[in-house]
């Protein structure tokens, strides 16, 4: 690799169809994030039953991230893009069918949360492939372009294009409308990906090797505390994001026992979300950048933790403050968008605390990112029947504040950045 021209100084050219499949891939997946959990209490279900569904989901995400890592090394990333791939299409197919056009509540949550295991394997086996093809003091410049990548399909495309699509041909068909995109991004992925370089040292090893490497995945998690501290503030990085998907609806568009809709419409929420996720595409670039020189923690400590503490405040209170204004709703969501970027480098974290493991690293990191799938909606679910929306809030203003405090105890080395 280090023979061959890189681009940005970083990245070899192989890797940008994995990024720009990663973009569109995303897209696809992320059609639903601001409109579903609307569309299944319209459907007559209950909030509490709506929230169930993105909780089970969250947990198989977390599940699947959790093994990607490892099994992205064992098996060759290439194999679990695939895998990732295919069972998210089959999966949404049944959602669709058997789920969503039979109203069938059990068949919904069991199609959905099984799809769940798809776009981890899809997503974060590709991380695993940029790190054996990137100089580790790059790492965190490297992730700052796949979370803009991510951004890009999940947020930007993801969120925008079902504001403007869903008024004219429903929600329905926006949904199926998403598998299109999955399966392009799917493809140029197997297409342009298949003669990338590889690590094949672990997929190389005997079955029970594999087995041993494979159990790597939960037991480095006991035996590295730095791992499992790190851990926890990956899973509070973006336990919001999937938390204010399911309960901002809720309090901007419609209205539950504890709190009542501000009279937005469903385009102007997903327009407030769609900024909060374009503002990442160059927020996730510059905080990779700058996380390689002003400290990877340093960063994480002050402008992701405590400064996203200020960006959930400021989400719930000035829309309650200021009501039905459109444009005062931008405000926190632009301010997020800077805020949650900032936790970037964590990935350069975890594989510089096992550099010799560092599949089973990124396991961890994976799991984390699948738990906040997990724990945002599940906040949720908990706390606004108890405490209206206002409780899910501060909940996850005080996961920032936590946070912020188990930077000071994870000890970790940055190598230096060399001059060229």
């Amino acid at each position: 690799m280090k023979s061959q021209k890189l681009l940005f100084g970083f990245m070899p050219p192989s890797l940008v169809w994995g990024y720009i499949a990663i973009a569109i891939f995303m897209a696809g997946d992320g059609f639903e994030a601001a409109f579903l959990s609307k569309y299944i209490t319209d459907m007559g279900f209950s909030e509490a039953q709506s929230g169930f569904v993105f909780t089970l989901y969250g947990l198989f995400v977390a599940i699947s991230a959790w093994c990607s890592g490892v099994v992205a090394e064992v098996i060759t990333p290439q194999k679990a893009m695939f895998i990732g791939f295919a069972l998210w299409a089959v999966m949404h197919v049944f959602f669709m069918f058997f789920g969503i056009g039979l109203h069938n509540y059990p068949l919904m949550v069991i199609c959905y949360a099984i799809r769940g295991f798809g776009y981890p394997l899809f997503l974060y086996s590709f991380v695993i492939l940029i790190i054996q093809n990137v100089s580790e003091s790059k790492v965190s410049t490297a992730m700052g372009w796949f979370w803009a990548a991510y951004s890009i399909g999940f947020g930007v495309l993801g969120g925008y294009l079902p504001g403007y699509i869903n008024p004219i041909i429903g929600e329905h068909n926006t949904l199926w409308m998403a598998l299109g995109w999955v399966i392009v991004g799917g493809l140029i992925a197997l297409i342009a990906l298949r003669n990338v370089k590889t690590d094949r040292s672990k997929a190389n090893l005997s079955f029970a090797e594999k087995t041993e490497e494979l159990s790597r995945a939960v037991t480095i998690l006991f035996s590295n505390k730095n791992i499992f501290m790190s851990a926890l503030v990956r899973i509070i990085n973006t336990t919001p994001i999937f938390g204010f998907a399911v309960v901002m609806p809720w309090l901007l568009v419609g209205a539950n026992v504890n709190d009542h809709g501000l009279g937005f419409t469903k385009t102007e929420w997903q327009n407030i979300w769609t900024v909060f996720m374009f503002v990442t595409i160059f927020t996730n670039v510059m905080w990779g950048i700058l996380g390689d020189h002003i400290g990877w923690l340093r960063q994480a400590r002050w402008f992701g933790c405590i400064g996203g503490a200020v960006a959930c405040f400021a989400f719930y209170y000035i829309p309650v403050t200021f009501g039905h204004n459109y444009w005062m709703a931008m405000i926190p969501a632009v301010l997020f968008g800077f805020t949650v970027a900032a936790f970037v480098p964590m990935t350069a974290v975890f594989a510089a605390l096992e550099p010799n493991h560092k599949g089973a690293a990124i396991s961890i990191y994976n799991l984390s990112a699948g738990l906040s799938n997990f724990v945002g909606p599940g906040i949720a679910t908990l706390m606004v029947p108890l405490f209206g929306i206002a409780g899910a809030i501060w909940s996850y203003i005080g996961l920032y504040i936590f946070a912020a405090i188990l930077t000071l105890f994870i000890e970790v080395n940055q190598p230096k950045i060399k001059k060229v």
